[in-house]
């Protein structure tokens, strides 16, 4: 019966489709051509009825992100409105009055909605990235207090600095000597798993081995977040939603790999109750507390254990293939390195000023989050004049607001770390930073990301680990640009393929 239900559904669609395929050929004008927009060499989606823009969507489904941003960098208000499949309408904008009103000024009118969490529910539950209101503040409340600790911090140091000098730096040494060709972004993906999961759990995966091993846990943790992100791209939910109720394909393997992940979290709860420790992981923290239940508590560390996996060794990835193409910059980051070698690991990673902004400009056009979305509860009218309709979903694009000239000036195509420093009379940098909703990379407003610190200390720390003793030489023709494609966060498509040359031009 639900088969035949699915089949009537799909027929009716697909019928209705080419029907309005062949009588929108009639016109050209279109609502995408609105006057609204002043510029004339706008080129917007064409919009039918019902359909919307669904075939201007489908033709660019493989780059969506740069079809976007191509959009907003050329309309003035950095603004527009989508109209997709069925009636959805969902409104795009780069432009920074537009994110703080979004993030801070209107927040409690732009929830997550109800559409995000069921679509990430079966994965993330009732964490605190996939809910609202009363729950999500309570979340926020507990964990901001967990993320300030002193304990926390020197913890998360010692992590760091164990997977760091035990398994990341022996590896490179070893491809180093081998000649070996390395996937450096699975390598940073092992690295930052190893180190979120016993962060997190206080268990150690050992997913950095030199034999690469495949760890059961972290390749279904990779599915969850594989089937889960294109649960967003299917252009009607109830395509993904009819496969779940049947049970087959893509839903099939992530219901079985959710199963996997949920399994393995309750075991290790299990255990730490039975043999309570010591530990400073935020497993230890939240049961500890003796305040919450075990889907509480394994809903909010699934949710974290995503947060630190993918968002670093996405930055990190990026991060050492603009250095490769720029020799200057990766210059003036080993005289940093070199200036501070005589001081204690930690203590003055803070101001490794260079550093810190070549992360920043590289994740300016790499965010490991390239776009967030929110639901409107009710009417509003954006700063820019755009009326935005109850319900409507409004996102906000990182990804293009790093490639806006207005933004960042006719430069903006430029890697230039300096662009976020200044000299000092001494000739030193310091560091100046940029307004959150002009670079909302790590969010901003009440939502801004509560692992922001700890995000960057991990990134410096590895930066000059590894390039004081190496240098990271892509595999790719210089000439050519990887492909960024985005899950829920970013990847870079096909890998990041590399050989690992001994530094013998750096002393200390």
């Amino acid at each position: 019966m639900a088969l035949n239900l699915l089949t009537s559904v799909l027929l009716i669609i697909i019928t209705s489709l080419v029907f309005l395929l062949i009588t929108s050929q009639r016109s050209s004008k279109t609502k995408g051509s609105s006057s609204s927009y002043p510029s004339s060499n706008v080129i917007l989606p064409k919009c039918y009825p019902i359909v919307g823009s669904f075939f201007s969507f489908q033709a660019n489904k493989n780059q969506l992100l740069q079809w976007v941003t191509k959009i907003l960098q050329n309309i003035p208000s950095a603004t527009f409105t989508l109209h997709r499949l069925g009636g959805q309408v969902s409104i795009f904008t780069a432009n920074p009055a537009n994110v703080q009103h979004i993030l801070k000024t209107n927040f409690k009118n732009y929830p997550k909605g109800a559409g995000f969490g069921t679509t990430l529910s079966d994965f993330l539950g009732h964490g605190i990235f996939n809910i609202d209101g009363e729950q999500w503040k309570f979340q926020r409340q507990i964990s901001s207090h967990e993320f300030n600790t002193k304990t926390l911090r020197k913890f998360v140091e010692t992590v760091v600095e164990t997977e760091l000098s035990d398994r990341l730096i022996p590896i490179l040494e070893k491809a180093a000597a081998d000649k070996q060709v390395l996937d450096f972004q699975d390598v940073l993906q092992r690295f930052a798993f190893d180190n979120i999961c016993r962060i997190a759990f206080g268990y150690d995966p050992e997913y950095l081995l030199p034999s690469f091993p495949k760890a059961k846990f972290a390749q279904a943790f990779d599915e969850c977040v594989k089937i889960s992100s294109e649960r967003f791209q299917a252009p009607l939910p109830i395509i993904w939603k009819a496969k779940r109720l049947l049970n087959i394909g893509s839903e099939r393997r992530l219901k079985l790999a959710i199963s996997e992940v949920k399994e393995f979290s309750k075991n290790i709860i299990k255990e730490k109750k039975q043999n309570p420790d010591e530990s400073m992981d935020l497993l230890t923290r939240f049961l500890s507390a003796g305040k919450y239940d075990d889907d509480f508590v394994t809903d909010i560390v699934i949710s974290f254990t995503l947060a630190g996996r993918d968002t670093t060794s996405a930055a990190l990835t990026w991060f050492f293939m603009l250095i490769s193409k720029h020799p200057e910059a990766e210059k003036e980051i080993l005289n940093e390195i070199k200036e501070k070698s005589d001081t204690p690991v930690y203590e003055d990673i803070k101001d490794m000023v260079y550093t810190h902004a070549s992360l920043c400009e590289s994740m300016r056009f790499y965010p490991p989050v390239p776009v967030d979305s929110k639901v409107a509860e009710n009417d509003d009218v954006l700063p820019d004049g755009t009326i935005v309709k109850k319900g409507m979903r409004v996102a906000y694009h990182p990804y293009a607001m790093g490639r806006m000239e207005k933004l960042w000036g006719k430069d903006w195509s430029e890697f230039k770390p300096e662009r976020w420093l200044k000299r000092e009379e001494d000739g030193s940098w310091s560091f100046v930073g940029r307004d959150s909703y002009k670079y909302p990379v790590f969010q901003a407003g009440p939502r801004i990301c509560l692992g922001k610190e700890m995000a960057f200390l991990q990134m410096k720390r590895v930066v000059s680990g590894v390039l004081k003793r190496f240098k990271v030489v892509p595999v790719i023709q210089e000439t050519v640009e990887p492909e960024f494609v985005a899950h829920l966060t970013a990847k870079m498509k096909g890998g990041f393929p590399v050989r690992i040359e001994e530094r013998n031009d750096f002393k200390l």
